[in-house]
């Protein structure tokens, strides 16, 4: 048994895949010698060769044509970005020619590599792309058949276009024949054990601001019969799933109020049924044992006091039990404890689901400032879960209750909860955080209602910076990578027409929702003091947001600190920086709390 992953040694230019034989140890074996490094390894089913992603320039055919190419580019004394279409920058970096390709390395010693796409009419489209990775490279999904004889991939020829209308993924096979098309996003491929059928997620597109990831059935080799395996009334999103040795039954996640659960649906389609439903937290990453005498799933599961671990899920008790347990005794020592969660009805008639995180040393016969703690996305929502970007329990460390509150727009609760934000982008779900602070201040006497702030983080930073521009209530308030205007974001961000779609159209056709629902407009207002922070390296939240809004703060003489980060992108991932960024929030608000 092997196992591949990319790795970085010091005699490598760039990341290269290696081989580690898992049963017998020793040390692991470079198969791969890319110019531009390798990522991504997949397996042939017979275990004999792997296919991987690399970075490719135009006009090369194998690796010897790509790191000739390379060698010329290093070469060249001129410096300059010269682009004809959209987009121009995606996530971190600036974009070039460059394209993701994927290449077939076979095992044997001495076996070249073959560019899978290399010379074909297909990356010769100036609109070739791959799948935005948040983080990295654009990414190519693919998975080899059963019988190892193919190799079937998603891309799209349709990125130029994304100035003006959304682009979908289309499924390829081969070198390259399109073999599914529709209007929409196809993704994470996988065939049945039994070779007989291809399952993807597919995302439709239209005007909607948001749909869900539905799973759908190809029959294979011929690709007919398309067909929906979790059709609506389910109303929930596919996240990963894993399909029985006996190819008869799919086990997929999805998340529901807070949680990530796993549920079972016929391979052959119908009403998915919920197979665990974790107490708390949220299990992702399943897969399922190809050749185990029985059913083997195993997955991973944490929530917010329980690091993550390696479980096998029983779906027959509906239980999960640890493998691994790294974390455990360190975590049982900590002083924490689960989110409370509740509900409540909003003006707008809408029910609103919240979590309630309380500090260390929690003492119900006391008064604790509370901290509203804002979602990005939106199409997102606040799990029971341990994040590093926003860790509930350091936040609240130094005596802070934190309400985390799901919005409209929030995922889990529904395809409609999370279109109804489309049009109406700030000022609703802003409304909302305002009265579930409020409910929580009812519900919970220990919540002290006169001193109140409020944080967020990229969609959360947006409505942090409305909640400056429409209400005193808070006594201060923490903005990362929020926008000053959505006209500002929508020129400068790397992404461009769905932000129209959002607001009902572009600015010079319906300036209503633009104009209304920015926070600029109403600068005039701005009082509270605020701590604003962002990445120099956020292209999807450009740094002149923040010095946009850290201008009109300090134009209206109110007390606000700026904190710019010259290496981070829209996430904070240095660990020193995340360190001085937790400081920094702690000071702000044990300052105005």
């Amino acid at each position: 048994m092997v196992a591949g992953l990319a790795a970085h040694r010091d005699s490598d230019d760039a990341n290269q895949i290696y081989i580690l034989d898992i049963a017998s140890g020793g040390e692991a074996q470079r198969v791969t010698n890319s110019a531009t490094g390798a990522r991504t390894p997949r397996f042939r089913p017979d275990g004999n060769a792997i296919i991987y992603s690399t970075i490719t320039w135009p006009g090369a055919t194998d690796e010897e044509s790509n790191r000739k190419l390379v060698k010329e580019r290093k070469a060249v004394k001129s410096n300059v970005r010269i682009f004809d279409s959209y987009p121009v920058r995606m996530w971190d970096r600036w974009l070039d020619e460059s394209q993701t390709h994927l290449v077939v390395q076979p095992l044997d010693a001495g076996a070249k590599s073959r560019d899978l796409l290399g010379g074909t009419n297909l990356v010769k489209s100036p609109g070739f792309g791959g799948r935005g990775a948040e983080g990295s490279r654009e990414e190519i999904d693919a998975a080899w058949s059963p019988d190892g004889a193919s190799i079937v991939f998603t891309a799209t020829t349709e990125r130029n276009t994304s100035a003006y209308a959304e682009h979908g993924q289309d499924i390829y096979r081969g070198e390259p024949e399109r073999i599914a098309q529709a209007t929409g996003s196809y993704g994470r491929l996988q065939f049945s054990p039994d070779g007989r059928t291809l399952y993807a997620t597919f995302s439709e597109r239209d005007t909607n601001i948001y749909n869900l990831d539905r799973l759908v059935a190809f029959d294979w080799p011929s690709m007919n019969n398309r067909r929906l395996v979790t059709p609506a009334p389910f109303d929930r999103s596919v996240g990963g799933f894993a399909i029985t040795p006996d190819s008869k039954t799919i086990y997929f996640t999805a998340e529901e109020f807070g949680h990530e659960k796993v549920y079972a649906v016929p391979a052959t389609g119908g009403a998915p049924t919920l197979a665990v439903d974790p107490e708390r937290g949220v299990i992702t990453d399943i897969s399922i044992a190809k050749k185990a005498p029985s059913l083997v799933m195993i997955g991973r599961w944490g929530s917010s006091v329980n690091p993550v671990e390696i479980v096998r899920i029983d779906p027959a008790k509906k239980t999960t039990t640890n493998i691994t347990s790294f974390d455990v005794d360190a975590a049982s020592k900590i002083d924490w404890q689960p989110p409370q969660h509740f509900w409540f009805t909003s003006s707008r008639g809408k029910k609103i689901h919240n979590m309630l995180v309380v500090p260390a040393g929690f003492d119900a016969t006391k008064k604790y400032p509370l901290l509203v703690l804002i979602h990005g996305g939106p199409a997102s929502q606040w799990r029971d879960d341990l994040s590093f970007r926003w860790n509930y329990h350091l936040l609240a460390k130094p005596g802070y209750v934190v309400l985390l509150t799901n919005y409209t727009g929030s995922t889990g609760f529904g395809e409609k909860f999370a279109q109804q934000i489309q049009g109406d982008p700030l000022r609703g779900p802003g409304s909302e955080l305002n009265e579930a602070a409020d409910e929580a201040v009812k519900r919970f006497a220990y919540i002290d209602g006169t001193r109140m702030a409020a944080a967020g983080a990229s969609y959360g930073g947006h409505l942090a910076n409305w909640l400056e521009a429409t209400t005193t209530r808070y006594k201060c308030l923490i903005s990362h990578a929020g926008l000053v205007s959505l006209e500002t974001q929508w020129g400068t961000s790397d992404v461009m027409y769905n932000r129209e779609q959002m607001n009902l159209g572009p600015f010079w056709e319906k300036p209503e929702v633009w104009r209304d629902q920015s926070p600029s407009t109403y600068a005039k207002d701005f009082k509270t003091p605020m701590l604003l922070s962002v990445g120099e390296r956020d292209y999807r939240v450009p740094m002149n947001n923040a010095l946009e809004m850290w201008a009109i703060l300090q134009r209206q003489r109110v007390p606000s600190r700026l904190l710019v980060w010259p290496e981070e992108n829209h996430w904070i991932l240095n660990g020193e920086n995340s360190k001085v960024f937790y400081r920094e929030v702690e000071n702000w608000l044990a300052k105005w709390l």
